[in-house]
C-alpha cells in the first residue's frame, strides 16, 4: 500500500510540473513566436507606406488589394502604453491570429466607411488585446495604414456571446443600417483563459492624416 501511495504521489507531481510547464508554453512560449513574426509583417508595411499608390486631392484614388497573410496596418493604442504596437494581419484563421491582430476579411478597410474589425488574442500569441478592457470612452485608437493615419476613438464596450455577429456589422449593432461613417471594433475572448463569451470595444473616426508622398 505504501509503495502504491508513493508512486501515486509521484504520478501526481510529474503530471502538476508538465501542466505547469504546459501553461508557461502557452503564457510566454507562444509568445515568441508572434515576437518572431511582428517584425516582419512591419517591414512589409514599411515598404508599401513608402509607395502608397496614386494620390488625389481628397486621398488615395486606388487602395492595394490586400490578400490573406499580408499586414494591413500598424495598430497603436496609446492608453495601453507608449510602446505598444501590433502589426494587423489580413485574416482571422488560427495561423493568422499567431502572427498578430487580424482584420475581418469582408469588413471594412481602415478609415473606409463601414466597420473595421480587427481581432486579437487575450492571453496567448503575445495577447495583444489582454488589457482592452482598460479603454475608456475617447481613448484614441490610431491605425497606421499604407495611405494614411486614421484616428479613432473609443465609444462603448460590450460582452456578447460568439454567435452575436451583429457587433461586426457595417454599423455595429445595427445590421440593416447603411453606415455613414467609419466605425473599428476590436475583439477578443472573454473572461480571459475562456472563449465562452466576446469581449468587444467599438470606437469612431475622429481624423485623418494623409501620408506625404
Amino acid at each position: 500500500m505504501r509503495a502504491t501511495l508513493r508512486a501515486a504521489g509521484d504520478l501526481c507531481i510529474t503530471a502538476g510540473l508538465v501542466l505547469l510547464l504546459f501553461c508557461a508554453y502557452l503564457l510566454w512560449g507562444t509568445g515568441a513566436y508572434t515576437d518572431r513574426e511582428q517584425p516582419l509583417l512591419e517591414q512589409e508595411l514599411a515598404r508599401e507606406q513608402a509607395d502608397p499608390g496614386p494620390q488625389g486631392d481628397d486621398g488615395p484614388k486606388r487602395l492595394k488589394k490586400i490578400k490573406l497573410g499580408q499586414a494591413v496596418a500598424l495598430l497603436r493604442i496609446p492608453r495601453l502604453g507608449n510602446d505598444y504596437k501590433y502589426a494587423v494581419i489580413e485574416g482571422v484563421t488560427t495561423e493568422h491570429l499567431r502572427k498578430g491582430p487580424g482584420h475581418y476579411p469582408g469588413t471594412a478597410m481602415p478609415g473606409q466607411k463601414g466597420n473595421f474589425v480587427v481581432s486579437g488574442h487575450r492571453t496567448t500569441y503575445g495577447a495583444p488585446f489582454n488589457e482592452i478592457d482598460e479603454l475608456k470612452k475617447g481613448d484614441e485608437i490610431v491605425v497606421d495604414a499604407r495611405e494614411a493615419r486614421y484616428t479613432y476613438r473609443v465609444t462603448y464596450h460590450e460582452v456578447v456571446l460568439p454567435t452575436d455577429l451583429d457587433v461586426i456589422a457595417p454599423v455595429p449593432g445595427k445590421p440593416d443600417r447603411k453606415p455613414s461613417k467609419a466605425f473599428i471594433t476590436l475583439t477578443t475572448c472573454h473572461p480571459e483563459y475562456s472563449a465562452a463569451q466576446r469581449y468587444i470595444v467599438h470606437g469612431v473616426l475622429d481624423r485623418v492624416e494623409l501620408r506625404k508622398v
